[in-house]
């Protein structure tokens, strides 16, 4: 899967308002706004028996893997956050099934960070952030 088969329609053409500054540091604030509601969801996800590896997906235009679960428009913040699984990733090919166990070995406890799929215009990246 390709960086802009995550984007839903045409959303990746909408221009976002540029503040000069990186957009990774309004990820970071509004990470640490949501940082409880993720853990809790996280969790929730573990214990439910869904998925050993949650995986939430910060975005600033609508995609096409997950649930919302942080709407940006209705808490008027810049990031989006939608809450997927390793599995779902698996699926969609986001994640090959040949870098599966990789990804595992790499996965830091949910207990103690979120695990980010960071999409922007330029591409994607996985990121670790620990909940404050």
């Amino acid at each position: 899967m390709e960086v802009e088969d995550l984007f839903a329609g045409s959303a990746r053409g909408e221009n976002t308002t540029s503040t000069g500054q990186s957009p990774l540091k309004s990820l970071q604030v509004d990470l640490d706004f949501y940082s409880e509601s993720i853990r809790e969801v996280a969790l929730e996800i573990v214990e439910e028996g869904y998925s050993e590896y949650p995986i939430f997906i910060a975005h600033q235009h609508d995609v096409s893997v997950g649930e919302v679960i942080l709407d940006r428009k209705e808490l008027d913040t810049k990031w989006t956050i939608n809450a997927s699984t390793l599995e779902e990733f698996v699926s969609k090919d986001i994640i090959q099934e040949d870098r599966k166990s990789s990804f595992i070995q790499n996965y830091k406890p949910a207990k103690d960070f979120m695990c980010l799929f960071v999409v922007v215009a330029e591409g994607a990246n996985f990121v670790f952030y620990p909940y404050k």
